[in-house]
């Protein structure tokens, strides 16, 4: 993490530090506080070095309750007018996947990647645990940070490491997945959903799943959606724990993180989260709902004040059994991804749910015609026996208890790969929404 330089060792120092506060505290909200104020201080410094805030009366003169929220658009209309000047020392340049429109380019400074690392691997530590893992990485690692973050944190916490994504084409397939876990042995296992239930389809059909699988006990889940369905038939499959590990972006870092009882975590000492009802700007407090907008504490290339995410969330009114002091949040999707059938409007979240919960599935694709028709696809596991018509008639059953009717239901045994490629680059209405010419 670019140790060589003495404000990247400084930037270790005390994040490393404050990860030691926090953990000795349980994140007591008092402390987590004190940690928010001295962040916001130095952001206001960073952000006086911004262009696009260099103007601003509310930042000028740090009345952040005047600070206006900055929409995603805006930001990936002018990416660079929102970067920091005079940045200095090695930066790392990422680009957003563009899963919501046009990528964003995103450099990151060590500092940035030093913090957002310590920050997620306090609550990560608590998965990985005991002696040494063996960590194995189904994600990629060319423009899209999630690779190398991932094994940034393995490294911070002292266990092994292995990139293995089986889509990166004349390095890496399935069939050199089997050979390198039957030889490496991981213990935890981090991925996509979709890049680990096509997997498990393969190693279901060679016959070889039970013997692959062998010694994994954790299975972390990131780069897109995670739905309960998919994680308790990962489980069932896998014969592991399986967690929702973070949710975050390209642009702002992890924003949230699991720990090891499950709960996803807001990561307040990263960030100044609120939530956007209408107009109206509200704390992410217990019990509240809205879009997601955080001021990324932690951001040093690019510091963002009130960046409208555009996901829905909920703050959990409860807090986790782990006994840590920090919120639990619930993500249900970008608003923007939705599709209409049947005047009802569907989600990646509310079609998931109702598909995953059927374990017998694996996957889904939803048909638009040219008359406002849809008919709904559903991909069979490869171990699923019976007839189709009683498959197909228990999921109309279940849409039309929600609401939702479909001009069709129909079953599959195999669609289409790129569903599945996962790792932060799917985009929901790309890859399973089709609509006829």
């Amino acid at each position: 993490m670019w140790l060589n330089r003495l404000s990247a060792v400084q930037a270790f120092q005390v994040a490393h530090a404050q990860r030691e506060l926090l953990e000795g505290c349980a994140y007591d909200p008092l402390v987590v506080r004190g940690i928010q104020r001295a962040k916001l201080a130095a952001l206001w410094e960073r952000a006086d070095r911004v262009p696009r805030y260099a103007a601003d009366p509310a930042i000028r003169d740090r009345r952040f309750e005047d600070v206006g929220v900055l929409e995603k658009d805006e930001l990936k209309a002018d990416p660079t007018g929102f970067l920091a000047t005079e940045v200095k020392g090695p930066i790392g340049y990422y680009e957003s996947s563009g899963s919501s429109g046009r990528a964003t380019p995103t450099p990151r400074t060590a500092e940035d990647t030093i913090t957002n690392v310590i920050g997620v691997g306090s609550l990560w530590r608590t998965v990985l645990t005991g002696e040494p893992d063996r960590v194995a990485a189904l994600l990629p690692s060319d423009v899209a940070p999630v690779g190398d973050f991932v094994a940034a944190v393995a490294e911070y916490l002292g266990h092994t490491f292995l990139r293995c994504y089986p889509f990166a084409t004349g390095i890496c397939d399935f069939d050199r997945l089997d050979r390198l876990f039957r030889g490496y042995r991981p213990t935890v296992v981090f991925g996509a959903p979709g890049v680990l239930t096509q997997w498990t389809r393969v190693l279901k059909t060679t016959g070889a799943l039970a013997d692959v699988t062998a010694g994994v006990r954790a299975v972390m889940l990131l780069g897109e959606v995670s739905l309960p369905g998919q994680r308790a038939k990962l489980a069932a499959d896998w014969s592991a724990k399986v967690f929702d590990a973070s949710y975050g972006s390209t642009e702002t870092g992890t924003i949230a993180a699991t720990c090891g009882d499950g709960g996803l975590h807001l990561l307040e000492s990263g960030h100044l989260v609120e939530l956007r009802r209408g107009d109206k700007l509200v704390p992410a407090a217990p019990g509240e709902s809205g879009e997601l907008v955080t001021t990324t504490l932690n951001n040093h290339a690019r510091p963002l004040l009130r960046f409208a995410t555009g996901d829905a969330a909920d703050i959990l009114p409860d807090l986790c059994r782990c006994g840590l002091g920090l919120p639990l949040l619930r993500v249900h999707g970008r608003r923007a991804e939705q599709v209409t059938v049947g005047g009802v409007q569907l989600d990646e979240h509310g079609v998931g749910a109702l598909v995953y919960d059927d374990p017998r599935l694996t996957g889904y694709l939803i048909q638009l015609d040219a008359h406002g028709g849809a008919r709904l696809v559903v991909e069979k596991d490869v171990d699923v026996t019976g007839p189709d018509g009683e498959l197909t008639e228990q999921v109309s059953r279940r849409f039309a208890d929600a609401g939702i009717t479909w001009t069709d239901v129909v079953a599959v045994s195999q669609l289409p790969p790129v569903s599945k490629a996962g790792g932060s680059q799917k985009n929901w209405k790309r890859t399973n929404v089709v609509r006829a010419r």
